[in-house]
Parts: C-alpha cells; sequence; structure tokens
C-alpha cells in the first residue's frame, strides 16, 4: 500500500519561511517524479517544484522558482520543499504526488499516480 504523508504546514507571516516533508512507503519510486502541487480556494491544482528519486533533476513553476526548494533524501524514502519568502498568495493546501517518470516533467496533476493527504499552509500578511 502506498503511502505519501505530508508535514510541516503552518501559519507563517509573509517573508517567512516554512520546510514541508513528503515521507513516501509502499513501493519503490525510481523510476518516479516527486511532485508538490498546491490549490487554492476556487484555483486548479498546480505543479510548483518537482524532482526525480534517481538523477535529483528538478522542475520549478515560475511562480515560485528562486523561493521555494525541492530536495530528497533517499535513505529516508522522503522529499522535502523549502519555502522561503512567503507571500499571501502563497496561501493553499499543498499536497505531495508520486508519478512515473519518463524524461519529462508532467505538470498535470492528472498524471500522478499517488497523493498525499495535503497540509495547510497560511501566509499572513
Amino acid at each position: 500500500q502506498v503511502q505519501l504523508v505530508e508535514s510541516g504546514g503552518g501559519l507563517v507571516q509573509a517573508g517567512g519561511s516554512l520546510r514541508l516533508s513528503c515521507a513516501a512507503s509502499g513501493r519503490t519510486f525510481n523510476s518516479y517524479a516527486m511532485g508538490w502541487f498546491r490549490q487554492a480556494p476556487g484555483k486548479e491544482r498546480e505543479l510548483l517544484a518537482a524532482i526525480t528519486w534517481s538523477g535529483g533533476t528538478t522542475y520549478y513553476a515560475n511562480s515560485v522558482k528562486g523561493r521555494f526548494t525541492i530536495s530528497r533524501d533517499n535513505a529516508k524514502n522522503t522529499v522535502y520543499l523549502q519555502m522561503n519568502s512567503l507571500i499571501p498568495e502563497d496561501t493553499a493546501v499543498y499536497y505531495c504526488a508520486a508519478g512515473r517518470y519518463y524524461g519529462i516533467f508532467r505538470v498535470r496533476a492528472s498524471s500522478y499516480d499517488y497523493w498525499g493527504q495535503g497540509t495547510q499552509v497560511t501566509v499572513s500578511s
């Protein structure tokens, strides 16, 4: 049984930082990309960052490039999202997801097979 469990969300002031964690279990993810998505009320779920388990190749959406950093610890089967310089527009539920990697990162949520339960991030002004 595949499980992705997020943690690290919370309330932070604008300009602050948070680090999200996603602990993965239940299968090997060597051929997978791990992505961090977010979904704000009334908006579509958007891919923010992704990373391959094996090579560490990364992808960032323009909206978070330079502020967010994705990383992984293969020994712990955990993926992280370091979020700096947070702004109120970053307020959303953040999800970890896993999807097969075929050489390019897919940005659509429907392309990912496994999902975590989500963690709320609220940035106050």
